[in-house]
C-alpha cells in the first residue's frame, strides 16, 4: 500500500470534481479524503500504485464536463493515513498562507438530464424553473466567495429539504454536493405580483401571447422579452428600451427552430449546444415556412443572433409559448444589465408590462455571450455569461491589471499563468456604467485573490477607465489602443518574440496625438514600431461624427489627406450632397476648412461609415459600428470587381490612400452599378489593400506571423478576404477566438502588454 497527495489546480470548484474524484477512488478501490482549498482541489489517497496510477491518470483524462485541470501536482508519502478507511469529501478548508491565483467557473446552461426531468410529469422537480446539477446551473453570478460551497453563494439562503440534502450526500447522485440545489419545497420561488409557482409563469406566458414585454429575472440580470414573431411588440420594446436599431437576440426552443431561421453549419452547431449556450449570429434563411420573425428584430441585415435556452424558465416559457422570442438585456439604452429586484421595478416600470422574477440574489452581473464562426474559426463578439470569467493562459508572474478601453468595456485581472476576463460592461459613457465596472472589478479581485502590482490603461485621457486607472495607488503603465488589440491576439496564441499586427477599428489615440484606426505595426509584448497606415481624413465635430456617417464621409471628401491623387471631383459627389441638409454641408464645409474641431484620422472603421453613406445606406445610426454592419449586410456573398486602389510612401510609412478607391466607386455608382455590388467591391478592395501594406512590410523584414485586431474584424467577408490573401503570401494568420477581437480584448492586451513590461521581454 502507498499514500500519494494531490492537488488538482483550474476550474476545479462549482463544476461536480470532488463528486468526481470520490466516483473514481471508490471504483478503484482507494481511501483516502478530498476538498475544496482555496480556489483548488486537493487530497489524499491511499491503495496499491497500480490503482494510485491510474487515479492520477483520470484526474487528468477524465474530468467532468465543465472542468478545466490546469495542473495536477502528485506526491508519494511514506507516513500512514491518519484517516478512517474508505474515500470522504470533506469540508473546504482554509486558505492558505501561500495562496495563488483561484479561479471562478462561470454559469453553464441547463444539461439534457436536468431537461429530461424538467419534463417528466414523474420527477419532483417537474416543472420546477431553477432545476440544476453538478454539470449545470448558476456559478459566477451567485458566488460570494471562495472556497465554492453552498454557504458561500446566494443559496445559503435556502435551506435543503431533506430529500435534496440526501442527494446532496450521496456520491451515487448526479447532485452530489451540487451547491446550487434546489427543489419547489425548498427553493427559489417564481413570483408575479401576488401570484406565485406556476401561477406567476402563466401570467407572463399570458401577457407575451398578449402582445405585451414581460421583465424576466435570468441568470445574470434581468431580461427584456417578447414575441419575436409579433412586430407589434418588438417596435414598441424599441421605442420603450431606447434602442431604436440595434439587432435584438433571439431564443429559440431548439435546433430544429434556430435550423428553420437560420443556416447553422457544424461549427455553429456545436456551439449553440455548447455548455455556454452563448447568442451565435448566423445567416438567415429568407422567411418561410413556420417560426417567421418580424423585420423589426433585426432591420436590414442578413444575420440573426439565435441562442438556446439557457435554465428550466426560459425552457417553460418556450414551451409553452411555442415560437421564437426576443430576450435582450434587462436596461434601458446603453446602461448596464439591471441585477437588482428594486431597480428593475424603478428603471424598467416604463418597458415591461409586467415581472417574472424570484427570490435567489444575483451577485455578479453577466450578459449574454456573443459568438460567430467564420468557417471552422470561432470569434468571440461579447464574452459575458457561460465564458467569464473563466481563465485565459496568459504568460505573466507578477500581477497585472488591464482597466479596458471606453467602448464595449471589460477589464482583466492577470497572474500565476492565466488572465481572468472580466464580463462585458457595456460603454463606458455614464456613471451607471462605471459604477458596474468598478463594482465588478472589486468583486473579482475579492474572488480570485489578485492584488495587482501594476495597471495598464489607454493612452486616451478622456476614457473613464483611463482616468480610473490613474486615480488607483498602482504603478500605471499606458499601452496604446492598437497595440493592445494586436497584443491580445498575440499572447492568446502563445506567439513569442516579434509578430506583424494589423488593427483596424473605430478610434484609438495613437502616440502621436492623433486618432489611429487604421494601422500595420512590427511589434511584440513589450513594444511596436508603425510601418504602415490608412490616409487621414478629418472628423467634423470629433467624436460626435461616429453617429453621422454623412459628416465622416464630407471630411474624407473635402479633406483627406491628398497623397498625390485628387479627391473625387465635386460632380461625383453632387447627388450625395444633394441628399444632406444644405445647412449641415455648409456647417460642416467650414468646420474642415477652418479646421475646427476637426481632429484627423486614419480610421478604418470610419471608411467603413463613409462608404456606407455614399452608398445611402446610412447618413444617421443609433450605434457605433451600425453603418459598417450595414455595409456588410449590403455585401452579402456578392461576386465583385475590386475597386482603383493605390499604397504609396510618406513619411517613411506605407500609406493606403482611399482617394482612387472612393472615386471609382462614385463612377460607378453613376454608372448604376448596384449598392450590393459596391459594397462587395470595397470589402474585396480592402482585402487587396491589406494584402499589400503586409506585402510591404515583409519585404522589408517584418515578420511571418500576423496578428489580427480590432473590431473590424467582426466583419465575416472582411475577416474572410483578408485571411485568404495573406494565408496565398504562405503567412501564418492569426485572429481571437477566446478573446474578442473588438475593444473588449483591449483590457486583455493591457494585461498582457504590462506582464511583458515588468518581465522585461522583448
Amino acid at each position: 500500500m502507498m499514500m500519494r497527495q494531490f492537488r488538482v489546480y483550474g476550474t476545479v470548484q462549482g463544476v461536480g470534481f470532488r463528486p468526481f474524484v470520490y466516483r473514481t477512488a471508490a471504483e478503484l478501490g482507494l481511501d483516502g479524503w478530498v476538498a475544496n482549498v482555496d480556489g483548488h482541489v486537493e487530497g489524499e489517497v491511499a491503495g496499491p500504485p497500480p490503482a494510485l496510477d491510474e487515479f492520477a491518470a483520470r484526474l487528468r483524462a477524465a474530468a467532468p464536463v465543465l472542468a478545466r485541470v490546469r495542473r495536477v501536482q502528485l506526491a508519494d508519502s511514506a507516513r500512514q493515513s491518519a484517516y478512517r478507511p474508505g474515500f470522504h469529501v470533506r469540508h473546504s478548508a482554509p486558505a492558505p498562507a501561500d495562496r495563488t491565483a483561484r479561479e471562478v467557473p462561470p454559469d453553464a446552461a441547463i444539461c439534457e438530464a436536468c431537461l429530461h426531468e424538467l419534463r417528466d410529469p414523474t420527477d419532483r422537480r417537474h416543472r420546477y424553473p431553477f432545476i440544476n446539477c453538478t454539470d449545470c446551473g448558476p456559478r459566477a453570478t451567485i458566488i460570494e466567495d471562495l472556497p465554492y460551497d453552498r454557504i458561500r453563494t446566494t443559496m445559503r439562503r435556502f435551506p435543503l429539504c431533506a430529500d435534496c440534502a440526501a442527494e446532496y450526500a450521496d456520491p451515487a447522485d448526479r447532485r452530489f454536493h451540487a451547491e446550487p440545489i434546489a427543489c419547489p419545497a425548498c427553493g427559489p420561488e417564481l413570483a408575479w405580483e401576488d401570484l406565485r409557482g406556476e401561477a406567476a409563469l402563466q401570467a407572463a406566458v399570458k401577457t407575451v401571447v398578449g402582445g405585451g414585454i414581460v421583465a424576466l429575472k435570468g441568470l445574470g440580470g434581468y431580461q427584456l422579452v417578447c414575441g419575436a414573431g409579433d412586430p407589434t411588440a418588438v417596435s414598441e420594446l424599441r421605442r420603450r428600451k431606447r434602442r431604436p436599431t440595434n439587432p435584438f437576440a433571439v431564443m429559440v426552443r431548439d435546433l430544429d427552430t434556430a435550423a428553420r431561421l437560420a443556416r447553422i453549419g457544424a461549427t455553429e452547431r456545436g456551439v449553440l449546444t455548447s455548455p455556454e449556450h452563448p447568442v451565435v449570429l448566423l445567416a438567415r434563411h429568407p422567411w418561410h415556412g413556420t417560426a417567421p420573425l418580424a423585420p423589426e428584430v433585426h432591420p436590414n441585415l442578413h444575420r440573426i443572433g439565435l441562442f438556446l435556452p439557457t435554465t428550466g424558465l426560459h425552457h417553460l416559457l418556450l414551451d409553452e409559448l411555442d415560437r421564437p422570442l426576443v430576450v435582450t438585456s434587462g436596461n434601458l439604452g446603453d446602461e448596464p444589465i439591471i441585477i437588482e429586484d428594486a431597480e428593475a421595478r424603478r428603471v424598467l416600470a416604463g418597458v415591461a408590462d409586467g415581472f417574472l422574477t424570484h427570490d435567489r440574489p444575483i451577485r455578479s452581473r453577466y450578459d449574454d455571450s456573443v459568438v460567430q464562426c467564420t468557417g471552422r474559426t470561432r470569434i468571440t463578439v461579447r464574452r459575458a455569461r457561460g465564458l467569464a470569467p473563466a481563465p485565459l493562459p496568459l504568460r505573466v508572474h507578477k500581477p497585472v491589471a488591464g482597466a479596458g478601453a471606453q467602448l464595449k468595456h471589460t477589464f482583466t485581472l492577470a497572474a500565476d499563468g492565466r488572465a481572468h476576463l472580466g464580463p462585458h460592461t457595456g460603454d463606458l459613457a455614464n456613471m451607471a456604467t462605471h459604477d458596474a465596472f468598478r463594482t465588478s472589478y472589486d468583486q473579482l479581485k475579492r474572488l480570485t485573490g489578485i492584488e495587482p502590482v501594476a495597471l495598464a490603461h489607454d493612452l486616451h485621457p478622456g476614457y473613464l477607465s483611463t482616468q480610473w486607472a490613474q486615480e488607483q495607488r498602482l504603478h500605471s503603465i499606458p499601452v496604446q489602443h492598437h497595440h493592445a488589440h494586436v497584443a491580445a491576439c498575440a499572447a492568446e496564441h502563445g506567439v513569442r518574440g516579434r509578430f506583424l499586427g494589423v488593427a483596424y477599428d473605430g478610434l484609438g489615440l495613437g502616440d502621436d496625438g492623433t486618432l489611429w484606426g487604421g494601422e500595420i505595426l512590427i511589434a511584440d509584448l513589450s513594444g511596436y514600431r508603425r510601418v504602415g497606415r490608412f490616409a487621414t481624413a478629418p472628423l467634423p465635430g470629433g467624436d460626435a461624427a461616429v453617429r453621422h456617417p454623412s459628416r465622416t464621409a464630407l471630411g474624407r471628401l473635402l479633406g483627406g489627406e491628398t497623397l498625390g491623387f485628387p479627391r473625387p471631383y465635386p460632380w461625383l459627389t453632387r447627388s450625395f450632397r444633394d441628399r444632406l441638409d444644405p445647412a449641415e454641408v455648409t456647417i460642416v464645409g467650414a468646420m474642415i476648412a477652418r479646421d475646427v474641431n476637426c481632429p484627423r484620422t486614419s480610421s478604418a472603421g470610419r471608411l467603413f461609415d463613409t462608404v456606407a453613406a455614399l452608398l445611402g445606406l446610412a447618413d444617421r445610426v443609433s450605434y457605433e459600428g451600425e453603418a459598417a454592419v450595414l455595409l456588410e449586410a449590403a455585401a452579402g456573398d456578392e461576386h465583385a470587381v475590386p475597386l482603383a486602389h493605390r499604397v504609396v510612401q510618406a513619411q517613411g510609412l506605407w500609406v493606403y490612400d482611399p482617394a482612387p478607391t472612393l472615386a471609382d466607386l462614385l463612377e460607378r455608382q453613376a454608372d448604376g452599378e448596384p449598392a450590393a455590388l459596391l459594397a462587395a467591391a470595397f470589402h474585396v478592395t480592402l482585402g487587396l489593400v491589406t494584402a499589400e501594406l503586409v506585402a510591404r512590410a515583409v519585404a522589408e523584414g517584418a515578420p511571418h506571423t500576423v496578428c489580427l485586431g480590432g473590431g473590424c474584424f467582426v466583419n465575416r467577408r472582411l475577416l474572410t478576404e483578408v485571411k485568404r490573401r495573406l494565408h496565398a503570401q504562405g503567412l501564418r494568420v492569426l485572429v481571437g477566438g477566446q478573446v474578442p477581437v473588438g475593444d473588449g480584448g483591449i483590457s486583455y492586451g493591457q494585461a498582457a502588454v504590462a506582464a511583458a513590461l515588468l518581465a522585461g521581454e522583448r
